[in-house]
């Protein structure tokens, strides 16, 4: 018989982690888990929430396994030593991945990563531990995503990219194909990134400026409304 399943977090993560384990993915969750001094409330979605350090008490490695939801708080390094504290305690830490992303039969995923849909992951990728995509993303293929990275929403990773460990891919970032991105690099929101990435680096784009025209004057001008 399947082990049920402990999340670890209380928070938004938590629930969407929790939507998908549930409802697309059929596991059944037991309860949820916290270290001790962010244990607000007794229950969470109905369910209890048991103080981490105590845990395995109550509901052990042997019949249960472990989800780690929680941001990407410090370039995933919360995630990862989360991760780290639920294995040295026993339990096996599974992924999420919906079953609407298709997931081809030859992508290699790690333990505690999460796939949302709508994503596309073509054949061919492999991801590391600990790996977050969000929606509307495209890992294309012969990619390799090392660790404790964090995609989200509508990021863009061309064919044949090479990506290390503890990155963060803010909204509607896009890799060029065959690329290198180091280790803790941070991509910030709409940026195109087609060279290699030294690890630490962070890669920005600035912000569009406001054109002279307002609104109404570019619609009237460009013809936008007529298309």
């Amino acid at each position: 018989m399947e082990k049920e399943l402990i999340i670890f977090g209380t928070g938004k993560i938590a629930d969407v982690i929790y939507y998908y384990a549930k409802e697309e993915c059929g596991y059944k969750v037991a309860a949820f888990t916290v270290d001790e001094k962010h244990k607000i409330h007794s229950t969470y979605n109905g369910l209890p929430v048991i103080p981490f350090h105590e845990i395995e008490k109550t509901y052990p490695p042997s019949k249960y396994n472990m989800f780690i939801a929680v941001g990407y708080h410090n370039m995933n390094r919360l995630r990862e030593t989360k991760c780290s504290e639920a294995s040295t305690k026993g339990y096996a830490l599974i992924s999420i991945v919906s079953p609407l992303t298709h997931l081809p039969k030859n992508v290699i995923v790690g333990i505690n990563c999460f796939i949302m849909p709508p994503s596309i992951i073509h054949p061919c990728v492999t991801i590391g531990n600990n790996v977050f995509i969000w929606s509307g993303s495209i890992i294309g293929h012969h990619s390799a995503i090392k660790d404790n990275c964090w995609f989200t929403s509508g990021c863009n990773v061309s064919g044949n990219v090479t990506i290390g460990n503890n990155c963060f891919f803010a909204i509607n970032s896009t890799l060029g194909h065959s690329i290198e991105v180091g280790d803790d690099v941070f991509i910030v929101a709409n940026t195109l990134v087609t060279k290699k990435v030294e690890s630490g680096k962070v890669i920005i784009k600035e912000s569009d400026k406001p054109i002279k025209l307002d609104s109404k004057q570019f619609l009237r001008f460009s013809n936008f409304s007529s298309l």
